[in-house]
């Protein structure tokens, strides 16, 4: 995990999550990458696609991954 970021799960368990949309895995966001996400609803981290096109939130300690709660760009 990124130093920026504080660990949201083990990376056992973080290593196992995917994209609902895409299939592509997922990894915790850097600080920096953070600040390029928006949501009208507030989180605390995200975690992006390989390829950094989509990013999902994570509220209260929980990834949330369903499709229609994907950040957007700022």
């Amino acid at each position: 995990m990124d130093s920026d970021s504080p660990p949201l799960l083990s990376e056992e368990v973080a290593g196992l999550l995917v994209c609902p949309v895409t299939g592509q895995p997922l990894r915790p966001a850097t600080g920096d990458e953070l600040r390029t996400w928006t949501h009208p609803r507030p989180f605390e981290a995200a975690f992006v696609t390989a390829d950094g096109t989509i990013a999902y939130p994570v509220r209260e300690g929980f990834p949330v991954l369903v499709a229609t709660e994907a950040l957007h760009r700022a």
